[in-house]
């Protein structure tokens, strides 16, 4: 095991900028999002992309964005290049990743570079109610892997993780 990992009964990495690069047209995938809400007679005005998720749930169209945006994602998840923190698996202790694209294209990503067997659970920003920053989807990661938050490690590359980590509980590397 990497010396990073010492002490830790349990990591949990996000996906995108942390163990790969998905390549993903953000501006596209905001643009299609835009048109949907503008479609079904919506207000999207000033909202960025995760402004519009946020919106979604109050202007019932939850389904149909993620449905867009998992389409935007899996195709930039199939198209992903590794990173060299991906070469730290597999680790000794159970491993996880949680991120804030959707679980199809994390799951896409882990196959394209064979991590998948190093990986023992997944969870994406539709495999539960709520996405980081929220708490819940780094609890139910440590969950599936049957590990306690005070005795785990989350390894990210942005403050959205941060937050998550020290929401959770759960001490925080970045990469």
């Amino acid at each position: 095991m990497t010396d990073e990992y010492t002490g830790y009964d349990a990591v949990v990495f996000d996906l995108d900028g942390t163990l790969v690069d998905l390549v993903v047209d953000w501006e596209a995938a905001a643009r299609d999002a835009i048109g949907l809400f503008e479609r079904n007679g919506r207000d999207a005005d000033g909202a960025d992309l995760w402004g519009l998720l946020e919106r979604a749930d109050a202007a019932g169209l939850r389904s149909e964005l993620e449905a867009v945006l998992a389409d935007h994602e899996t195709r930039g998840a199939a198209a992903s290049t590794r990173l060299p923190h991906a070469d730290h698996l597999p680790l000794s202790v159970p491993t996880g990743v949680c991120s804030l694209n959707c679980e199809a294209a994390c799951r896409t990503a882990l196959d394209r570079h064979d991590l998948t067997p190093h990986v023992g659970a997944v969870v994406g920003r539709d495999s539960v109610a709520t996405y980081k920053p929220d708490p819940e989807p780094l609890v139910a990661t440590l969950q599936d892997l049957s590990a306690e938050p005070d005795r785990a490690l989350f390894v990210g590359d942005s403050e959205r993780d941060a937050v998550t980590a020290r929401r959770a509980g759960v001490d925080f590397r970045w990469v």
